[in-house]
């Protein structure tokens, strides 16, 4: 079954786009992959201090 993922435009600063890219390039992944990685690595540490993140069907909604 495949995963569904939205889709979103982000814009960084030049320098925080550089070290993005280059995580990316040394952990041989693109820089989307990567971005989706750190996010996801960063819920999981704001989970673990403060707990889970409750969702509700809005929030699962495709807007």
């Amino acid at each position: 079954m495949a995963v569904i993922k939205t889709q979103f435009t982000m814009r960084f600063e030049e320098e925080v786009h550089a070290k993005i890219k280059n995580l990316a390039k040394k952990e041989s992944r693109s820089m989307t992959n990567m971005i989706e990685y750190l996010v996801k690595k960063e819920i999981e540490r704001y989970e673990k201090e403060n707990g889970e993140i409750e969702l509700t069907e809005e929030d699962l909604s495709v807007e």
